[in-house]
């Protein structure tokens, strides 16, 4: 497995205990008590960013922040806030990487070139989707769609 892609993998399995564990607790003072959900989002999304060649206007129309606050983000200076609009971004960001990973074989350059082409059931290349909500979640149940045939 290549091991930038393990690390998001590590990182995914460490947000969903803590999801879980905030989920248990359904609280809103449980999300202010896991600091590591801020830091892993934050570091797999700047990752995800890398691996698909986004640049920061790209990145920040998907999770709805500014070029420059992705740009802090990839330095680690900016942290997603847990319960903030665009964490639950990330978190869809994530499970669509992880959905392609899994479909694609852990082929980073075949991703990538899925996200680029134009998908006529999509209507247009995926990687123009993802800057509107509907656009990403639909993306993201596209692929687990096309994961899950029989």
């Amino acid at each position: 497995m290549n091991p930038a892609i393990y690390a998001v993998v590590v990182l995914w399995n460490d947000i969903a205990y803590i999801r879980s564990k905030e989920i248990a607790m359904a609280t809103l003072a449980t999300a202010a008590d896991t600091p590591n959900a801020a830091r892993v989002l934050s570091e797999a999304v700047s990752r995800i960013a890398s691996f698909w060649n986004l640049s920061n206007a790209q990145a920040g129309a998907i999770l709805g922040l500014s070029a420059p606050t992705i740009s802090r983000l990839r330095s680690g200076q900016y942290r997603l806030e847990p319960g903030s609009k665009p964490f639950e971004l990330a978190q869809h960001l994530l499970r669509l990487f992880r959905s392609l990973d899994s479909w694609l074989g852990q082929d980073d350059q075949s991703a990538r070139s899925w996200l680029t082409t134009p998908n006529l059931d999509l209507g247009g290349p995926p990687i123009a989707q993802l800057a509107t909500v509907r656009g990403l979640l639909r993306t993201g149940d596209y692929v687990d769609a096309l994961r899950a045939r029989v």
